[in-house]
């Protein structure tokens, strides 16, 4: 049974789903799949990646969808670049962008040049017109070690937004009680969380589906049309495509959803939520 499901409105054993689309920003194929899979596929939310270069671009075709910031301090590709967005030398690698991996960042960073780097990524989301619903991390770099979560936490607090977590068992394996944290502080954040390790996510929601738990789940692809621009830079480029079909045009997903009585939400409902104390 879950509280926050009943909090929401919904029976205590009702299986609420949220379908996020990661990556807004990344690209102009990016955009195009995850504006297409909000406005007319599954997708019921996104996450925007402020420092990539087509995150203007997706400010420019918003129509009110359902958008957070993908809180963004890596930049994981070999052909394509992005960084801080404020002057943080910490948060560079030598190569003109953010470290390429997690392990780099938590190594170097300066957790004030993290504050204002992530503080000005909402910012300047809000200024380019975004009703920001909700907050994550980008390869889970705030997430993941207990001084870079307290600037998650705080911005959270700060913007009074939902965030995503991990589940339970990431705790034990990292040890320290993020979401206990976060709950104590009255954030919100979903009750599941499906992993899927690098990009690709057809087999673990198909999988996933139908043993969904009473509660809300997150659930999230990373939708890409095919594109020149998209293989270039990105080994994952099929990945993305099939994600994009698979919210915008397979037939069997609507079916296995209706099947298991799922309810598919945003995130706007939780921060509507948080909000209202």
């Amino acid at each position: 049974m879950s509280d926050l499901a009943a909090r929401l409105g919904y029976p205590p054993d009702a299986r609420v789903l949220i379908i996020n689309c990661d990556d807004l920003g990344l690209s102009h194929a990016a955009n195009s799949g995850v504006y297409e899979g909000l406005r007319s596929g599954l997708a019921t939310s996104a996450s925007l990646m402020v420092p990539c270069p087509w995150a203007r671009e997706a400010a420019s075709r918003y129509r009110g969808e359902d958008v957070g910031v993908h809180l963004t301090l890596n930049s994981e590709h070999e052909r394509y670049r992005w960084g801080p967005i404020t002057h943080a030398p910490s948060l560079l690698d030598g190569d003109g962008g953010f470290p390429r991996t997690v392990s780099d960042l938590w190594d170097h960073a300066d957790l004030d040049e993290v504050r204002r780097e992530v503080r000005a990524q909402v910012e300047r989301a809000i200024l380019w017109g975004f009703d920001v619903s909700h907050l994550d991390s980008h390869m889970g770099g705030l997430q993941l070690r207990p001084e870079f979560f307290d600037v998650y936490l705080d911005l959270s607090l700060e913007f009074r937004l939902p965030i995503r977590l991990s589940g339970g068992s990431t705790e034990r394996a990292i040890g320290f009680p993020f979401r206990t944290l976060a709950a104590e502080e009255g954030v919100l954040f979903p009750d599941h969380f499906v992993y899927v390790g690098g990009v690709g996510s057809r087999r673990a929601i198909e999988r996933t589906i139908h043993e969904l738990r009473p509660g809300v789940t997150e659930m999230y692809v990373h939708p890409a049309v095919d594109s020149a621009e998209q293989r270039a830079f990105d080994e994952d480029w099929s990945a993305r495509v099939d994600d994009h079909h698979l919210i915008c045009f397979d037939t069997e997903l609507p079916v296995m959803l209706r099947r298991a009585r799922v309810e598919l939400i945003g995130y706007r409902p939780l921060r509507e939520l948080q909000r209202a104390g």
